[in-house]
């Protein structure tokens, strides 16, 4: 599959450096532009919710013994049919929680392709040296790169949608080390986000939400290629082509 995007070119290797140099100012995200970059998200589509945040001691804030994702998952069991995109609310969310992180639910408007984070700066670097539109795509200091997509759908006939073996859902994470499927009933950290840990670990965007979302499968060859160049195959690639007939 690396066949198709041809060798290394200058333009490449300067795309290359800046990929791995680039490190958005985070402070003033995290003050005045953090609301901003939040209904950026939301008004691009990403239906958004409260989730945790770091608490000290690797803890979680939402204080259960042992979180195994902790500041990851949202503070809602109901953040299916509470994710939203009415900037009055998310604005009430943001204002009254200034330390709540915030999800987006995958499977609504658009789905996300989730890879290790080597693989993904090399896959991003490929498809934009190739002309290739690639949507937002945001990176994680945990090791992993998001890719934000049209959704696969949700037709009313139930039937119409089949499951793929790269489908992932929270309780489902590890079981996927290479590539990931958000898709229905998922969900993922949404820019600007804290993760837990001594340093200070974010989830930031690479390409903000003003970029539209593509087809996924116009990304797929060249995550799971690169995911492979990696040793981190993933499962079954094949199964991740079209499933909505």
């Amino acid at each position: 599959m690396s066949g198709t995007f041809g060798g290394r070119s200058g333009r490449q290797g300067k795309l290359s450096q800046w990929l791995r140099g680039r490190r958005p100012k985070e402070g003033a995200a995290d003050e005045g532009g953090r609301e901003a970059l939040l209904l950026a998200a939301a008004g691009a589509g990403l239906p958004l919710a409260p989730a945790a945040h770091p608490a000290p001691g690797y803890r979680c804030s939402c204080d259960r013994v042992g979180c195994p994702t902790p500041a990851r998952h949202p503070v809602s069991f109901a953040w299916q049919t509470q994710s939203t995109t009415d900037r009055a609310q998310i604005e009430r969310w943001a204002r009254h929680q200034p330390q709540a992180n915030f999800i987006t639910a995958t499977g609504m408007v658009h789905d996300v392709l989730d890879v290790p984070l080597e693989a993904g700066r090399e896959a991003l670097e490929r498809l934009l040296g190739a002309g290739i539109e690639v949507g937002p795509v945001a990176e994680s200091d945990d090791g992993r790169m998001l890719f934000f997509t049209l959704t696969r759908g949700t037709p009313e006939d139930e039937d119409e949608w089949w499951p793929c073996e790269l489908d992932c859902h929270p309780e489902t994470m590890d079981e996927h080390p290479g590539l990931r499927w958000h898709c229905r009933g998922s969900y993922v950290l949404v820019p600007p986000a804290r993760l837990p840990g001594d340093d200070d670990q974010r989830v930031r965007w690479v390409r903000g939400p003003e970029h539209a979302l593509p087809d996924p499968l116009s990304l797929l060859e060249a995550l799971t290629d690169a995911c492979a160049r990696h040793g981190v195959e993933a499962d079954h690639p094949g199964a991740a082509w079209p499933l909505r007939h």
